[in-house]
């Protein structure tokens, strides 16, 4: 059998590269006549730029030093690639805001900045491209990108800095170099790469949603919602919304699918004039799954939860999608599995295992990830590789 592996990283344990070989090393140990073909993968979080270095071997990663979510000095990269004279860059915005770079103590949304993310955009602007790719995902900031846009000279850092909580105070004037900002972005397409679909505000907002898996409290994430709307209120006087032309009403940038995603990072990303793709798309194009998929028996893919967020464009989704599209048996082996075999079955998957059912070997799982995951990857093989 020809199997490719295809996971995700297993969030807090794992990257996509170190699961893809705990599972590649469980499969060869119960079925090593099978061909293993490894493609690690990224919905745009952490791991998106790794990911697609891996995929395209004749990028050039360029090293720069921008800031974390608390305005400390962190390394970071740019992936710039030539696609037939067109030059992209990809960008990971977990390099400079996300949550993993933050100790437990130290995750506070009302405070975090993605100032970061404008000089990762900066670093871009800089290398000439035409295109920018930017991996949204893992963010430990929840300022709709007031940061970013500061970076780029669109306002004072201390309106826009200082975190999300701080928007509730900014002035009507707050963003006098908004214009001159997106200007800079006229002649770049600008690519927001992400599995959120949330707007910037609401119940299904930001705040409402994600902020509380930062840090925030709920009384913090009703205070949050109060900021960004405040924010949105500037921008607005600052720059006309366009007007939709089916429907002759305004288009409302912070109700665009994506504007929620990394704390708001999207709406800003959306102000400058970019579009929203699906942020596993974009990955599955650059590595070309479809391809291999099409020369494979079975795809094995994987996530540390399998959940309902995972029918919502993750990868498991993606992989799901494209074995589907292939005609491609494909299997999910996850730390934990939270979906029903029925859910499972309507992304097209032909089996989804745990590595962790109780509590007792969640902890065992927590502490060797590698052995635990290869072992029930072991198990899947012998399941599913005839012998030889």
């Amino acid at each position: 059998m020809h199997v490719v592996i295809a996971p995700d990283c297993f969030t807090g344990t794992l990257t996509a590269q170190q699961a893809a070989e705990a599972m590649a090393q469980g499969w060869a140990s119960s079925a090593p006549h099978d061909l293993l073909t490894l493609r690690p993968l990224s919905d745009g979080g952490p791991g998106f730029l790794d990911v697609l270095a891996g995929a395209r071997p004749e990028a050039q990663t360029l090293a720069v030093t921008v800031t974390d979510p608390l305005g400390r000095e962190v390394p970071a990269a740019l992936l710039v690639v030539d696609d037939g004279g067109r030059r992209t860059a990809y960008l990971e915005s977990a390099q400079a805001a996300g949550l993993h770079l933050l100790a437990a103590d130290e995750r506070n949304p009302a405070l975090t900045s993605t100032w970061g993310v404008g000089r990762l955009l900066e670093a871009a602007l800089a290398e000439g491209v035409s295109r920018i790719v930017v991996g949204l995902g893992g963010s430990a900031t929840n300022d709709a990108g007031a940061g970013l846009l500061a970076a780029l000279g669109a306002g004072a850092a201390h309106d826009l800095a200082r975190g999300g909580l701080a928007l509730s105070e900014i002035s009507d004037t707050a963003l006098p170099g908004l214009v001159e900002a997106r200007e800079r972005f006229r002649d770049v397409e600008l690519v927001l790469a992400t599995d959120v679909e949330s707007p910037l505000l609401g119940l299904q907002g930001a705040s409402a949603v994600f902020s509380p898996q930062k840090g925030a409290s709920p009384e913090v994430a009703q205070a949050l919602e109060g900021a960004l709307g405040r924010f949105v209120e500037v921008v607005r006087r600052t720059v006309p919304e366009q007007t939709d032309l089916l429907t002759g009403t305004a288009r409302r940038l912070d109700k665009t699918p994506g504007a929620g995603a990394a704390g708001g990072l999207g709406y800003a990303l959306l102000l400058l004039g970019g579009t929203r793709v699906s942020g596993v798309g974009e990955v599955l194009e650059a590595v070309g799954l479809r391809e291999l998929l099409r020369a494979a028996d079975l795809v094995v893919t994987g996530e540390g939860s399998f959940d309902w967020q995972s029918l919502q464009g993750k990868v498991v989704a993606g992989v799901a999608g494209l074995a589907l599209e292939t005609a491609t048996p494909s299997v999910v082996i996850a730390g934990q599995a939270l979906v029903g075999r029925r859910e499972a079955m309507t992304l097209g998957l032909s089996g989804s295992y745990a590595v962790a059912e109780t509590p007792a070997q969640v902890e065992a799982a927590m502490t060797d990830p590698v052995g635990t995951l290869a072992a029930r990857t072991a198990r899947v093989a012998a399941t599913w590789s005839p012998r030889a």
